[in-house]
């Protein structure tokens, strides 16, 4: 995966559909263990509820993983058609959680479709989201005189730099996307960037620059 959407905090929504209240808690996660520990929270929390579905996506080194559950809704009315969504979204590292406290009214397989896939819709829309690319965690070092060159290099190309340490030479970490990463050491090829060194650090998803 070269690229995925995500959230950067949590949203909650509510909508009622025949008296049912579908309450939506979609998170940002890092992790399973983080999502298996909200999920615990929100059961306690609501533990009330009918039913709490659920569904998540979390990036895993080179893989995404994928669980959803109906919660006790018939098979395939909620978990399945919310991962759905999330797939279609190119959406990762996200947990939605949709509880249920039940109106009295049977909504029938079609309508709670419907209810799990809309509140999850009405929870995207309401959040703040930012695309994710691959990168590079990269360490670079120079000398003193060089380091306002070097911040104005970053602005102008949209590289983040993480910190900066001040020893014998100057030491930068910057986050590169992997498009940039052949120009930037070309850049310190043709001597254009005046570095002493450039040590790879690690690969990892970035925020994308705009």
């Amino acid at each position: 995966m070269n690229s995925f959407y995500t959230i950067t905090e949590k949203t909650k929504v509510e909508i009622t559909v025949k008296r049912s209240k579908f309450i939506a808690n979609l998170y940002y996660v890092s992790t399973i263990e983080e999502a298996e520990k909200i999920l615990k929270e929100v059961r306690k929390k609501y533990f009330d509820a009918k039913h709490n579905c659920f569904a998540y996506r979390i990036i895993n080194e080179n893989s995404i993983v994928e669980r959803a559950s109906d919660d006790g809704e018939p098979s395939g009315t909620a978990g399945a058609p919310m991962l759905k969504i999330l797939q279609k979204g190119n959406l990762a590292n996200v947990l939605i959680v949709v509880t249920r406290y039940f109106g009295g009214i049977l909504l029938g397989t079609g309508g709670l479709v419907r209810a799990y896939s809309d509140s999850l819709q009405e929870a995207i829309n309401s959040a703040l989201k930012e695309e994710m690319v691959l990168g590079e965690e990269v360490e670079v070092s120079m000398l003193y005189s060089d380091l306002d060159s070097f911040k104005h290099y970053c602005k102008n190309n949209k590289i983040n730099i993480l910190s900066i340490e001040y020893k014998e030479n100057v030491f930068c970490k910057i986050e590169i996307e992997e498009e940039k990463n052949k120009e930037f050491y070309k850049d310190f090829e043709n001597k254009r960037l005046n570095l002493i060194d450039i040590k790879k650090l690690s690969k990892k998803y970035i925020k994308k620059s705009i």
